[in-house]
């Protein structure tokens, strides 16, 4: 297998959405990928990193991508697929056969080329024979929104068979079917007794079930069959067993358990004889197309009822009883300065941060999204007029505190020893990620500390530092006390020797715990042996002496109180407010009045 570092530098133009499938509603689910045509590394590494994320998969919340799958891969780990909320993108394939045999229903909430919800591009090898020729595709029977585009696949047979007009809804000018001409003349006819000419594939077994053009006219949508007793609920997507909303083969809008459903159960609803708003036992969330009772880990919670990665700019991200929730901001919401990152928003559709989209990071606490580096960055972009970044710009990322994607350094400045501009960093949410998996990844770099100090948690995703020759004190970071999900894992790999490291004198500060370090002096530390004053390390706070005289909570030094009388080798005080000066003072002035009726006595 080539090293995954070179891979990284060779191909990393990827903004996955999600890495792994979790369990929602006893249908597992994967967010998919926005990768489109930039290949995951060498042919293994890709077809890896393609069987991870979709491996066991029903639903696919996002992009359905497969690319680069050479002859001798594997594509039964597809076959579990039944629903894509995005686009499916299959192209520059070179494997005989793709397994989807069980998806029914593509959603097309994003579009290839901001037209297409499937496309079928290029799948063959421009250096061998070697070609897709099967698709396996017999229960896909809707696509909500969106065209279809194939082209370029000589090998693939039967696509020109079929009757798209069953498939989509032909009465939005954007579903517009592209289908080339070039198809083999060898390709065998289908079934004559069973298909009526339309299949996905050779024999009665692969003939294209058709939900819509055979419907009896009483039909408003889908149906089973060509009498009127066989027209589908209006809720119904793709087909159906039967007339109920609990027969449908998918859900036009949600699916709440096996009913299809317009919306999900309010969260709270209306008791007419208290005449008050009262939580809903039977209340649950829209996550995708699901009604579920919970929202996914690292997803925020909306008052509305809904799991999203992000905040609506009138409300902010607060944190109770351990749940991440949209508040609604009394007045402006003036704590953060929110600000896009790759692949978000206004730069929904950059690659990289770059000369003409660095300034939008000025002044920015939290970026929705996330902050990437690609080689780009250092040589602009003849095609889009982008000139060289100047690294000087790289300053704009102090302010940043959090950030809910994913980090990326492929490129930085050759003269710059540490990411110390990301130095107030705090938090990587990981609400997506590179290659699917990754939070953080830093690869090939030359710098000899990370310098990233202030970094406490990785919410989601994992640690990628790896091939970078100057790298010390990495290995004496303990990663996963900041994980927050026991799936999380680190690879920390060919980097500078730590005997090396160690033998050069750059070791963790004496006055770093355990937990190690991101660079040297105690201001690295990644939790300090006894105190910590602002950012520094500390062998005590100012209690007794030296100024200003301090008081400790959970290891952290203090300023006291400007009201508090310093007395040496007393504390001056053990909190913020002024108590202990209060009783200092009134000690004083007993003893000076005693004092003075001694002197009128004597």
């Amino acid at each position: 297998m080539g090293s995954l570092s070179r891979s990284l530098g060779l191909y990393i133009c990827i903004f996955f959405i999600s890495q792994s499938c979790l369990s929602l509603e006893e249908k597992k689910v994967c967010l998919g990928n926005t990768n489109r045509l930039n290949q995951l590394g060498n042919t293994e590494e890709h077809y890896v990193s393609l069987k991870k994320m979709y491996d066991g998969c029903e639903i696919v919340l996002g992009n359905l991508e497969i690319t680069y799958l050479d002859l001798l891969n594997d594509t039964s780990f597809l076959r579990n697929i039944q629903e894509v909320g995005g686009y499916v993108l299959i192209a520059i394939n070179s494997v005989r056969s793709i397994h989807l045999e069980n998806l029914q229903i593509i959603r097309g909430n994003m579009l290839y080329k901001s037209t297409y919800a499937l496309a079928i591009v290029s799948n063959e090898s421009l250096n061998t024979t070697n070609a897709l020729e099967e698709l396996h595709m017999g229960h896909l029977t809707e696509i909500l929104n969106g065209g279809v585009l194939i082209s370029k696949n000589r090998k693939l047979c039967y696509l020109n068979t079929i009757q798209w007009n069953d498939i989509l809804h032909s009465d939005n000018p954007i579903n517009q079917i592209s289908l080339d001409k070039s198809f083999s003349p060898m390709c065998p006819k289908c079934d004559v007794e069973s298909c009526n000419g339309s299949c996905w594939g050779p024999g009665p077994g692969n003939c294209q079930k058709l939900t819509k053009l055979i419907c009896a006219q009483q039909c408003s949508g889908r149906c089973r069959g060509p009498l009127p007793i066989d027209c589908c609920h209006t809720q119904c997507a793709s087909g159906c067993t039967g007339p109920k909303e609990n027969n449908c083969l998918a859900c036009r809008k949600f699916r709440d358990g096996e009913t299809c459903k317009e919306g999900c159960p309010q969260l709270q609803i209306y008791n007419p004889t208290t005449y008050q708003l009262e939580v809903n036992p039977d209340g649950k969330y829209s996550f995708g197309a699901a009604c579920v009772k919970k929202c996914p880990h690292n997803y925020v919670v909306t008052d509305h009822g809904s799991c999203v990665r992000t905040c609506n700019s009138d409300s902010q991200e607060v944190e109770e009883n351990g749940i991440r929730k949209c508040k609604k901001c009394d007045g402006p919401c003036t704590k953060d300065k929110i600000c896009d990152g790759i692949n978000m928003g206004k730069l929904k559709h950059a690659l990289s941060v770059n000369a003409s989209n660095i300034d939008s990071f000025q002044n920015c606490t939290k970026v929705n999204g996330d902050v990437t580096l690609l080689y780009v960055a250092e040589k602009g972009d003849t095609f889009t007029n982008t000139k060289k970044l100047d690294p000087a710009k790289l300053s704009v990322f102090k302010s940043v505190r959090e950030i809910t994607g994913s980090l990326l350094i492929q490129w930085w400045p050759e003269n710059y020893t540490d990411l110390n501009v990301f130095e107030n960093l705090e938090v990587i949410r990981g609400r997506t990620k590179q290659r699917g998996t990754y939070a953080l990844a830093i690869v090939q770099r030359s710098i000899t500390a990370l310098g990233l100090q202030s970094l406490k948690e990785v919410s989601d995703g994992d640690v990628i530092i790896k091939t970078n020759k100057n790298l010390c004190y990495v290995n004496t970071i303990n990663f996963t006390n900041m994980f927050r999900t026991p799936k999380q894992i680190k690879i920390i790999n060919d980097n500078k020797n730590p005997e090396q490291c160690e033998s050069e004198g750059k070791v963790c500060d004496t006055l770093c715990s355990e937990e190690g370090c991101w660079g040297p002096g105690p201001s690295q530390c990644v939790s300090c042996l006894k105190y910590i004053r602002g950012k520094e390390c500390v062998e005590n706070c100012n209690f007794l002496s030296r100024e200003p005289r301090e008081y400790t909570v959970d290891g952290r030094c203090f300023s006291c109180n400007v009201e508090c009388l310093q007395l040496n080798d007393t504390q001056t005080c053990s909190g913020p407010n002024n108590h202990v000066q209060d009783l200092e003072m009134g000690f004083k002035m007993t003893y000076d009045i005693h004092l003075a009726l001694c002197k009128r006595i004597g």
